[in-house]
């Protein structure tokens, strides 16, 4: 018996990355997954690639998680087509790094749009179904970079945001059985940070050991270790956890 048996998920940004690991972590452990990406055809494709159980099902949708229109639509196909939903990871996100003088106001709205926007509308929209079946998990991803990071004050100032936001939900979703909590990676090996190496002229296996070396566990972190930690608190075992944000860095903040 898998933890999930029988429950829906759904994950944004998931046809990669940390979202398609979140994504296979779910299938392993007994749920239908909906795979939620701006593409709808990459999409399709990462729900086909992932190994699901006995009995459970996997849907690729194309969804612009800043639109409502677009959100409302996404989540009732969700409900339609998988017959439920009961886990919403808000996982989808953008950078557009620069220094604040040279940052433009579509910089600064697109990260918030996605990131804050995005996981404002998809729980909103998650919400009405959880509150009518008093039961459901809200997980969203923060970052490490909610505590500054040089040229990210978008990027920063939007994971902040995500942490204000589970604090906030918490305390309003709690009364009617539903957990909202977030998961702040560190550094972790995805096509997102190996274009930072490209960007600095490093090449990747240098830039990952350089991360490596400056945490006290000495490696880096794989869309797997979100995964666990994202599946852990979207668990029954976690009901006793809400309006939190755990950090999956290998200990580089205590640094």
């Amino acid at each position: 018996m898998g933890r999930f048996d029988g429950r829906v998920a759904v994950i944004t940004g998931a046809a990669r990355g940390i979202g398609f690991g979140t994504a296979q972590r779910f299938a392993s452990e007994g749920a239908s997954v909906a795979v939620l990406d701006l593409d709808e055809g990459a999409a399709a494709d990462a729900a086909g690639r992932l190994e699901l159980a006995d009995g459970a099902r996997a849907v690729g949708i194309g969804a612009d998680v800043s639109d409502a229109a677009s959100v409302d639509a996404a989540v009732e196909r969700v409900v339609s087509e998988l017959g439920g939903l009961h886990v919403l990871v808000n996982n989808a996100g953008v950078t557009r790094d620069n220094l604040l003088f040279k940052m433009t106001e579509v910089d600064w709205d697109l990260v918030m749009g996605v990131h804050l926007k995005g996981a404002f509308l998809m729980t909103k929209a998650a919400q009405k179904h959880f509150t009518e079946q008093r039961y459901g998990k809200v997980v969203c991803l923060s970052s490490t970079s909610a505590l500054g990071n040089r040229g990210q004050a978008n990027y920063s100032a939007a994971k902040m945001g995500i942490q204000g936001f589970v604090r906030t939900l918490g305390i309003e979703l709690g009364p009617f059985g539903i957990n909202v909590n977030a998961v702040a990676p560190g550094f972790i090996a995805t096509e997102m940070t190996d274009a930072t190496a490209a960007r600095m002229k490093m090449s990747v296996e240098d830039f990952r050991a350089g991360v490596a070396e400056r945490n006290p566990v000495k490696r880096i972190g794989l869309p797997e270790d979100i995964a666990a930690a994202v599946a852990f608190l979207a668990s029954d075992e976690a009901s006793y956890i809400t309006g939190q944000t755990i950090y999956v860095d290998g200990g580089a903040t205590l640094l």
